[in-house]
């Protein structure tokens, strides 16, 4: 019985710490840019719930959104999924 009620809070605790994870709460066109060798980009910047605002890059007419600068490797196909790994890296 008392394995039932550890497992039964562990899971509520787990729960309880992915539904306090920053998430985002609005994305904001900032200016459209290009790099050095003229590729054209756009930035966005995210305001994450915990109240940190971290920059998007979107490459190939917004098929492909990029945390942080143009540097980065971090991307993904969709926005509203780089805003949230954005959010959860902040």
């Amino acid at each position: 019985m008392n394995i039932i009620k550890s497992a039964a809070v562990a899971a509520m605790v787990a729960f309880s710490a992915a539904s306090f994870a920053a998430k985002p709460t609005s994305i904001v066109f900032e200016a459209n840019a290009e790099t050095s060798d003229g590729t054209p980009y756009a930035r966005y910047s995210v305001k994450c719930s915990n109240g940190k605002k971290v920059d998007l890059t979107v490459w190939d007419n917004r098929r492909k959104w990029c945390v942080g600068d143009a540097t980065s490797t971090d991307c993904e196909k969709k926005q509203i999924k780089a805003a949230k790994a954005a959010c959860k890296a902040s």
